[in-house]
């Protein structure tokens, strides 16, 4: 990928700005890691990417990470991460901690989209479950969207609290790496929980929340599928319907069955 990336740089920015990315990203230079993290935009610049479709497909086939809306400078900054990451794990952890730690709202964007880039990435766990806590918009989704690193290394209790911060803020869910194969028990216990409390505010609830239950539906859960049923958003009872067809759940698929136009859809 760091190749990959390199390229793709390259083709969007002038040789002098190059030259100096090329030498941030010199192993000689890891002590100078901080202070080029923070130069880069004033060197690299900050328009966003331009890239070819030869070079979106070698992307789309890694299935890794979707950069078509980045800028260069988050590819730049994911790339001298990267690089320096690999040189020396060590040495270059410390440093990347103190910007984590420092970080403005674009250099946090950049830290957290490198986490899945970066050597010896088991020991970001804590530091990415961190940043779901944090309540900036884009330093979310740059965590939740497109990141391979939450589903592949974050325990279960850390990955419920993203994927519940993904519905609460609104995010597209449909952008979370790993979701159906990481769903689980507890995951669609606290999803019904959040869609109760929802309801009794008179809410809307996002349809994907019951495509995540539907395969662990118990009592529990079953109660708020009936306060679901009993609003007036169609496309929530469809959803309820579906999420009720892949469930073994017998009182929720009879209970359904008081619902023709969705009976049907929980067969």
């Amino acid at each position: 990928m760091s190749q990959l990336f390199l390229n793709i740089i390259r083709d969007n920015v002038d040789d002098s700005a190059l030259e100096w990315l090329l030498n941030a990203g010199s192993a000689n230079e890891i002590s100078k890691l901080g202070q080029a993290f923070v130069m880069l935009p004033r060197k690299i610049g900050k328009s966003f990417l331009n890239i070819s479709e030869i070079q979106n497909k070698k992307i789309e086939e890694t299935g890794s990470v979707y950069i078509a809306d980045w800028s260069v400078e988050r590819l730049a900054r994911v790339w001298l991460l990267s690089v320096h990451s690999f040189a020396d794990a060590e040495k270059s952890h410390a440093v990347i901690e103190n910007l984590f730690l420092s970080a403005e709202v674009n250099e946090a964007i950049a830290l957290y989209s490198a986490l899945p880039f970066l050597a010896a990435p088991e020991t970001w766990i804590k530091r990415c479950a961190e940043g779901i806590r944090s309540n900036i918009g884009s330093v979310l989704e740059a965590i939740i969207e497109n990141n391979l690193y939450p589903s592949k290394y974050l325990d279960e209790a850390a990955w419920n609290q993203l994927v519940l911060k993904a519905f609460f803020t609104e995010k597209d869910i449909n952008k979370i790496n790993g979701l159906n194969e990481r769903s689980n028990l507890q995951l669609a216990i606290t999803l019904s929980d959040y869609a109760r409390e929802r309801y009794a505010a008179g809410r809307k609830v996002n349809p994907e929340l019951w495509h995540l239950a539907g395969p662990f539906i118990n009592e529990q859960i079953f109660e708020a599928i009936k306060i679901g049923l009993t609003n007036q958003d169609k496309e929530d009872h469809k959803a309820i319907a579906i999420a009720i067809s892949a469930s073994d759940f017998e009182p929720a698929k009879v209970y359904i069955s008081q619902f023709p136009e969705l009976n049907q859809l929980s067969n």
